[in-house]
């Protein structure tokens, strides 16, 4: 075997036995193939000429796959093992301050059992409950390390906005059911809708804990326009962290408003204003590439669209929704967010 270390090649030979009918003999050696040589044929001079014979036709033929090995001028090299992938410590389970709430069927757990639900499902976002612990989970070291906002800012304005007691609300990307749950403490009926049917399995857990049950959750790519299995007509879209993880925004916002009878809360990512921007169907937008399906915060393909604020300002207003309130601006770490309350007139 040869090992390239430092520029220099070493000559590795493997423990030897040789058996004699006096004498065992264990050799380890490293240098040339000749030293080797000579050593065992000290060794195969005996009367066992069958031995020697065989340890020489066998000795022969490795010098010649070593001397084969010597001329090669560029020897294959290694590649380095991948760095393992680094342990997570166990998240903090109990203890928690911020963000209590009361959960009807968790807050009577026992903390075995609240523990085994927490792993039961691949959660990227959590929850307290009045106890100070932990249902769900942070999804990394770095996302979602505090407790989801419940209810969520945004839906608590949209509720002032429009009345949804006898509402049907129709949630695009429901991802976890933390959004669903307040959707349905204030609607009469709610249709959450994802990609992903970890997610949907998720929301549907989420909703069960929160003791929701005016609630339906359908599995649907977004990816392929309007659901045939179940309906998308609705009083109120609620549609936030998914356009900017589609490919045709465009196709998809004239599919689902067409659906929407009063207003669409819309919260995306928006086209960087110091990048080069594209064009397709007369809307300015920038490629964003995609990580894919197995990605819990990713599109399902492998780039998406992201629109330009005026353009799609204008979009909503040629939707027919013309009461157009970009109610915030936010720079975050992959690039500018709006949210956006669109009414019809």
């Amino acid at each position: 075997m040869i090992v390239k270390n430092l520029g220099l090649h070493v000559l590795t030979f493997p423990l030897l036995v040789l058996y004699r009918t006096d004498i065992l003999v264990l050799g380890h050696m490293d240098g040339g193939a000749g030293g080797m040589k000579s050593l065992l044929r000290r060794f195969g001079k005996s009367s066992d000429s069958e031995l020697a014979s065989a340890v020489d036709e066998k000795l022969e033929q490795s010098a010649q796959d070593l001397a084969a090995a010597l001329a090669t001028e560029t020897p294959t090299e290694t590649k380095p093992e991948p760095e393992p992938e680094p342990v997570e410590e166990e998240f903090q389970f109990d203890g928690h301050e911020e963000g209590r709430v009361a959960i009807h069927q968790i807050d009577p757990l026992c903390d075995d059992e609240l523990q085994r639900l927490n792993k039961l499902l691949p959660w990227s976002a959590w929850t307290v409950d009045s106890h100070g612990r932990r249902f769900g989970n942070r999804h990394n070291k770095k996302k979602r390390i505090i407790p989801a906002e419940m209810p969520d800012h945004r839906i608590v304005s949209l509720a002032e906005r429009v009345d949804m007691t006898d509402a049907t609300v129709f949630e695009v990307g429901c991802f976890e059911g933390l959004h669903t749950v307040a959707l349905c403490q204030r609607a009469k009926h709610v249709v959450a809708v994802d990609s992903r049917i970890e997610h949907c399995v998720k929301t549907m857990v989420r909703c069960w804990a929160f003791n929701q049950r005016n609630v339906q959750v359908e599995l649907h790519d977004l990816e392929e326009g309007l659901p045939t299995r179940f309906s998308a007509a609705c009083d109120v879209l609620h549609h936030v962290g998914v356009l900017y993880h589609l490919s045709d925004p465009v196709g998809h916002l004239r599919e689902y408003l067409s659906q929407t009878k009063k207003m669409v809360m819309l919260d995306t990512h928006v086209a960087p204003e110091d990048k080069e921007l594209d064009e397709y169907e007369g809307y300015r937008y920038f490629r964003y590439r995609e990580h894919g399906r197995d990605a819990p915060f990713a599109g399902m393909l492998d780039h998406a669209k992201w629109l330009h604020l005026e353009d799609l300002v204008r979009l909503l207003k040629e939707c027919g929704f013309t009461n157009v309130d970009v109610a915030e601006h936010r720079d975050e770490r992959n690039g500018p967010r709006v949210l956006i309350y669109a009414g019809r007139s």
